[in-house]
């Protein structure tokens, strides 16, 4: 098809922001979710074929109401970027609050359960049918970091949902796959330039790689035919500590 469709989520910074600009540079039509207005018209500014809709991801009413627009402005769905998400304070484990808890749980995998599923309606129901959901899973789906038991449980979670909704998608042309990115350079990974805790107790300066990286390689995912899929990709600073012991 020449129009191609497609939301992002969390788009008013960092990842989201790369890969809507990158999908907008590919020529997509793209609606951009996030809770801060401003933010998102920035990431869209100069784009007519974009708009932007103040929604908390971990609301379902307002996922539901984001999505309806999406519907009836652009008539169909083609990919879901599912990107939105926080982290909480790095603590021992017995200290992290219930709120922080709760309030992760609730925008990374509360939140890219309501977008998929309101995503994989409009996909299932539409002719032509099918299209593609992308979820972030980041390196803590296989990793952890220390003091970060609620974004490491949600994000180990993100791989389970991806894989269910590769499975239960099959008969209607929806496929899902998962970006799973260590130390892009954004505002959440600022404090990486000064050094964080590693697992041995240290503090250590960790490298970072251009965010714009993240955004081509969604712009990728998104680009196949539906009867291909790239089901798990890492993208990462070459030299972070992933990769071997330390």
């Amino acid at each position: 098809m020449a129009d191609r469709y497609a939301v992002v989520t969390g788009a008013g910074t960092g990842i989201g922001r790369a890969a809507a600009q990158a999908l907008l540079a590919d020529g997509w039509s793209v609606a951009v979710l996030g809770r801060r207005l401003a933010p998102l018209e920035e990431t869209i500014a100069g784009h007519a074929k974009a708009f932007a809709i103040s929604t908390d991801v971990g609301v379902r009413e307002q996922v539901e109401a984001a999505f309806a627009q999406v519907k009836d402005r652009f008539g169909r769905l083609d990919v879901l970027f599912n990107n939105a998400g926080r982290g909480a304070p790095a603590v021992d484990f017995d200290e992290l609050s219930h709120e922080d808890w709760t309030g992760v749980v609730a925008a990374n995998l509360n939140g890219s359960f309501y977008c998929a599923q309101a995503a994989y309606r409009i996909m299932k129901n539409q002719s032509p049918k099918g299209g593609r959901i992308i979820n972030n899973g980041s390196i803590s789906a296989h990793a952890p970091r220390p003091g970060a038991a609620a974004y490491t449980a949600t994000k180990h979670a993100i791989t389970g949902l991806t894989k269910q909704i590769n499975l239960d998608g099959r008969k209607h042309d929806i496929t899902c796959g998962q970006i799973d990115v260590g130390n892009a350079a954004t505002p959440m990974t600022e404090r990486m330039a000064k050094g964080v805790p590693q697992p041995d107790g240290s503090m250590m300066v960790e490298p970072r790689m251009d965010v714009q990286h993240v955004g081509r390689a969604v712009a990728h995912m998104a680009s196949l035919p539906l009867d291909a899929n790239i089901p798990f990709m890492t993208i990462m600073a070459t030299k972070m500590p992933f990769i071997g012991r330390g």
